[in-house]
């Protein structure tokens, strides 16, 4: 078993890597360069078809792709500390929660790192109008969160989940790509220090 992996500050692989630091789970990880394309190599393809990472290849051969997909499979196999919910309630809204990070916030920070940064003007063609709009809709989505975490410490209530995982990855992706958190999201800074605290954050 292994982790086809990309370090900081690609948000997904980190995902995984914090995930697993938070369950104690030690996989050995291959490192890939995406300077050099080898995520878009023929042989990696075969992996993952889209040429992404990070992706898992299990001792059978079987490859799983996503992160989110690759946290639950370890979750499966390992389910203390329950990082998707315990409950029926709490898996719902954790699920929610990841899918609000990943369409709200991270949607538009995605958009201004692939339209609007001079570093990924290589790779794809962008849109600049449409990138450069997506940076008030970026920070907008952080005002949004700030609002929804009056009151409690993590994402989804009570307790640190996948959803935080999710959400400390792309509040630092956005970091690196110039967005900060705004000035007037008090309960976001609270939140991201506070996680950013945890062991696992370094991973």
């Amino acid at each position: 078993m292994k982790i086809y992996d990309v370090g900081n500050p690609a948000p997904n692989p980190r995902r995984v890597r914090i995930f697993l630091a938070e369950k104690g789970i030690a996989v050995p990880y291959e490192p890939i360069s995406l300077m050099k394309g080898e995520h878009k190599a023929p042989e990696f393809k075969e992996k993952n078809s889209l040429g992404q990472v990070p992706v898992l290849e299990l001792d059978d051969g079987t490859h799983i792709s996503e992160s989110i997909s690759i946290c639950r499979y370890f979750e499966a196999l390992h389910p203390e500390p329950a990082l998707f919910g315990a409950t029926p309630v709490e898996i719902a809204q954790i699920d929610m929660w990841i899918r609000r990070i990943e369409f709200i916030v991270m949607g538009p920070v995605g958009n201004v790192w692939r339209h609007a940064d001079a570093r990924t003007s290589k790779i794809v063609k962008q849109f600049r109008d449409f990138g450069e709009a997506n940076r008030e809709t970026a920070f907008n989505a952080m005002r949004w969160l700030d609002r929804e975490l009056v009151g409690r410490d993590f994402i989804a209530g009570q307790h640190y989940s996948v959803a935080d995982i999710s959400a400390l990855c792309t509040i630092d992706f956005a970091k690196f790509i110039g967005l900060e958190i705004p000035a007037d999201c008090p309960n976001l800074k609270a939140w991201h220090a506070r996680v950013s605290a945890r062991e696992s954050a370094a991973a």
